[in-house]
C-alpha cells in the first residue's frame, strides 16, 4: 500500500509561493497590472475613442484582443503562482495588436489605426513583458523594484 504525499507541504512549494507573493506584492508590480488593465479596457474601447469603428474588422479585432488582454493580465494581483504564465499570451496579443492594422481583412490601415494600434500594442507588449520578468527574481533575472531586490 502506499500512502501518498501532500505536495502543499513540499518546501520547495512554499518558497516558490513566498516568491511570487514577494514579485507581485511592491508597488512597481501593481503599478505595471494596473497600466496593464487600463491598457486592456482602452484597446477593447479604442475603434469607439480613437474613431475608427466604421472599420468593422478591425473594432472588432481590438475589442476581442482588449478582452483577451485583461482577461490575461487581471489575475496576476490574486493568483500569480497559477497565472505568470500568461504573461507571454499577454505578449502575443500585443505583438499582434502593432500588426493588425495590416493583417485584418480590408483596407483599415489609416493613420489613426496604425498610430493607436503601434502604441496600444508597444505598451501591452511591455506590460506583458514586465510581468513574465516579475516572477523569475530566483533564477537570476530582473524582478519588479527594490522590495524584490531582499
Amino acid at each position: 500500500m502506499t500512502t501518498r504525499s501532500d505536495i502543499e507541504q513540499h518546501p520547495d512549494v512554499a518558497e516558490m509561493r513566498s516568491r511570487f507573493e514577494r514579485a507581485t506584492s511592491n508597488p512597481t508590480a501593481q503599478s505595471v497590472e494596473t497600466l496593464a488593465l487600463i491598457t486592456g479596457v482602452y484597446l477593447a474601447a479604442s475603434p469607439w475613442i480613437a474613431g475608427f469603428s466604421g472599420l468593422t474588422a478591425l473594432a472588432v479585432t481590438n475589442l476581442i484582443l482588449g478582452l483577451a488582454y485583461c482577461a490575461c493580465m487581471g489575475g496576476f494581483a490574486s493568483a500569480y503562482e497559477r497565472t505568470h504564465a500568461m504573461a507571454w499570451t499577454a505578449c502575443a496579443i500585443g505583438a499582434f495588436t502593432i500588426i493588425s492594422p495590416w493583417v485584418v481583412a480590408g483596407s483599415v490601415d489609416t493613420t489613426r489605426t496604425v498610430v493607436n494600434n503601434v502604441i496600444v500594442g508597444a505598451v501591452a507588449l511591455l506590460c506583458g513583458l514586465a510581468m513574465a520578468a516579475g516572477g523569475r527574481r530566483g533564477r537570476g533575472a530582473a524582478s519588479f523594484g527594490p522590495s524584490a531586490m531582499s
